[in-house]
């Protein structure tokens, strides 16, 4: 009985709170609605741009993320709120759609224009233009003439020759005309008493069709244009002349997504006669109505996508160049950054019904593959350094940071990003994976890599790009696991990884400081003076490769870099400086290499031994690994790590 109460209650301040927000009266009464919000009136651009702005933005650049600073350094790209928790890795794809919107609301030439999202398969077209109308169902409520069937803007209503006056007392902007069927109501049921016309509340619904359209590509062999912009009842004719506006179903996508948006699916997938009510709409914000009723007015925000090849097919005809010169094209390519592809499918295995754990490293694993195979080779680096670079990582090679150009290599490239493995053949990877390891009920680097590979040979690729991607998953991918499988197990033999490294770093800065300026170390326990440890120093250096002469050079660039970091006022740790981080995890490493090799791959183990194996599980089990997971990944090590 509790239950049903609770229900009932549930329902009961669902209806009070949805009637609340109903508003009916005349179109003197909008007026008056108008008078103290103006902005009410707004286009559907305006309503789409402001929407997204009102979610909020800020610089890309305000972060803690060091990677992200190196990556953009002074590009002044912004985060918008409103994509921001759904859409990774394509800031700069959002900022040209909101550059448009933006452009759009202020009535430029793009507010004529049609957006047309151009990407490869999986890459967020769709999900993009969903978003924009999940926005709009959610923004509240549009005024509308009662019984219109293209929920149009009341003002309409308005003789022209007042309309002056009207905007001079309204402080608005009126544009547009009456639909036929307004029209033939205001003459016959209000006998031209526009005043007195009903007005009401509406609320943008994509399944009820108000406000926003859906335009799926047509068979090319049965291509009929209400869809677009409806039809006459057949039914009707024999009551009504052909003229008569009551015969007219104004229920093509144009007409629902008067005030707000429509979509074209696979856009070039239609007849290039079919666009072209499309480019009436956006260039003449008129229509052709069913019949004989000549044009109506429509104010909507188009957006088209398709794929790359059915643009370059579409584009290559010269005939098509009137449409073309009324699309703005915004690519939407594949994601680069290796950290926001992780965060794309940490956000589709949230939203989804997938239960089962995830090993560290899995989603890396899988997303190394997938950006691999989107990227472009360059005789500036490997695949894998590139790859590392797009992050925004430090990469060092022989105790030097990698000094390349990551806006260079963009430059070089021609189609990057725009060709590769989706995220829904990774996504189905992951579910292969899992269907394998049913009972485990967990999927790890190693299930993943294998439903990968089976995926790749037994997937529809050219034999060249099967050969490529196959080198990625048993060659490239298997030494980056290996390397990443043996920095886990090390640090789970390590006692306080964390503050070991850190009182390494704290030493080695003590005794670089004072070898760099020619002074003394003072001993943090005893307070003795003494000389610096160059001893130390070389063994922590060596582990780079920084021998001889260079080290001078290595300590003074440590110095001064760490020196100019305290002065920006950021906080100093052993990850500060890549180089020298790289150089106290391998010591570390190498201090406990030999024992971590000796008890991982043992069959027996003496109580001591027993006793380390069983903290090392411990502590990976700490870090996120499962019992399962920690079983497999253990023989998996003993089995391909050091090799004696």
């Amino acid at each position: 009985m509790a239950d049903l109460n609770n229900f009932e209650r549930v329902i009961k301040e669902d209806r009070a709170a949805r009637e609340s927000k109903q508003w009916r009266g005349t179109l003197l009464d909008y007026l008056e609605v108008v008078k103290a919000d103006p902005i009410m009136t707004k286009l559907a651009h305006a309503r789409i741009y402001d929407l997204i702005i009102s979610a909020g933005l800020h610089p890309l650049h305000d972060t803690d993320d060091p990677r992200t600073k190196r990556l953009y350094k002074d590009e002044p790209l912004k985060v918008f709120n409103f994509f921001a928790e759904e859409f990774f890795g394509i800031e700069r794809t959002i900022a040209q759609i909101v550059r448009y919107f933006h452009s759009a609301s202020l009535k430029g030439e793009e507010s004529r224009q049609v957006l047309y999202l151009m990407g490869p398969v999986g890459s967020g077209k769709s999900s993009l233009v969903e978003r924009i109308q999940r926005g709009l169902e959610q923004v509240g409520l549009i005024y509308a003439i009662e019984g219109c069937p293209m929920n149009e803007e009341p003002l309409h209503l308005v003789p022209r020759h007042l309309r002056r006056e009207f905007e001079k007392m309204l402080g608005v902007h009126i544009e547009g005309d009456l639909c036929p069927v307004c029209r033939y109501r205001l003459k016959t049921e209000f006998n031209n008493r526009y005043e007195e016309f009903p007005v009401i509340a509406r609320n943008f619904s994509k399944r009820n069709r108000v406000g926003i359209g859906v335009v799926p590509p047509v068979d090319p062999n049965n291509q009929d244009t209400s869809v677009l912009i409806g039809s006459e009842d057949i039914s009707k004719l024999d009551q009504y002349s052909e003229g008569d506006p009551r015969v007219l179903e104004l229920n093509g996508a144009l007409n629902v997504g008067n005030r707000g948006i429509v979509e074209f699916i696979e856009v070039f997938k239609n007849e290039t006669e079919y666009l072209h009510a499309m480019i009436t709409a956006t260039q003449e914000k008129v229509i052709p109505a069913p019949g004989r009723h000549g044009m109506v007015y429509v104010d909507t925000c188009i957006v088209a996508h398709s794929n790359e090849a059915e643009w370059q097919k579409f584009k290559a005809d010269h005939t098509n160049e009137a449409i073309l010169d009324r699309i703005v094209v915004v690519k939407v390519p594949y994601n680069l950054r290796l950290s926001e592809e992780v965060k794309i499918y940490q956000k589709i295995i949230k939203n989804s019904d997938f239960r089962a754990h995830v090993a560290p490293h899995t989603l890396e694993i899988a997303s190394m593959y997938a950006i691999l195979s989107r990227l472009e080779p360059t005789s500036k680096c490997d695949l894998m350094t590139k790859l590392r670079l797009y992050n925004g990582e430090e990469v060092v090679e022989k105790g030097r940071t990698k000094k390349i150009d990551v806006q260079e290599l963009k430059e070089d490239t021609k189609r990057e990003g725009m060709s590769g493995i989706s995220t829904r053949f990774i996504m189905k990877a992951l579910d292969n994976a899992l269907s394998d390891n049913v009972t485990g009920n967990c999927i790890n680097p190693i299930n993943v890599r294998e439903a990968l590979i089976s995926m790749t040979k037994e997937g529809d690729l050219p034999d060249d790009t099967r050969k490529q991607y196959l080198e990625f998953l048993q060659d490239t991918l298997h030494k980056e696991y290996l390397d990443l499988l043996e920095k886990e197990i090390t640090r789970a033999f390590v006692y306080s990884y964390q503050e070991q490294a850190e009182s390494l770093f704290q030493n080695y800065l003590d005794h670089a400081e004072a070898f760099v300026n020619k002074t003394r170390v003072r001993d943090r326990n005893t307070k003795e003076e003494l000389a610096p440890d160059e001893g130390f120093l070389k063994s922590i250096e060596e582990q780079i490769a920084i021998i001889g002469s260079a080290a001078d050079g290595f300590r003074q660039e440590v110095i001064a870099y760490l020196w100019a970091t305290s002065r920006r006022g950021e906080k100093i740790s052993y990850k500060s400086y890549e180089p020298l981080k790289e150089a106290i995890e391998k010591k570390l490493m190498t201090s406990v290499r030999d024992i971590s090799r000796i008890i991982t791959k043992a069959r027996t183990r003496d109580e001591e031994q027993g006793e380390k194996y069983s903290s090392m599980v411990k502590n990976l089990l700490e870090n996120g690994y499962c019992e399962s997971c920690v079983d497999v990944v253990l023989k998996y090590a003993a089995n391909n790590l050091w090799k004696d």
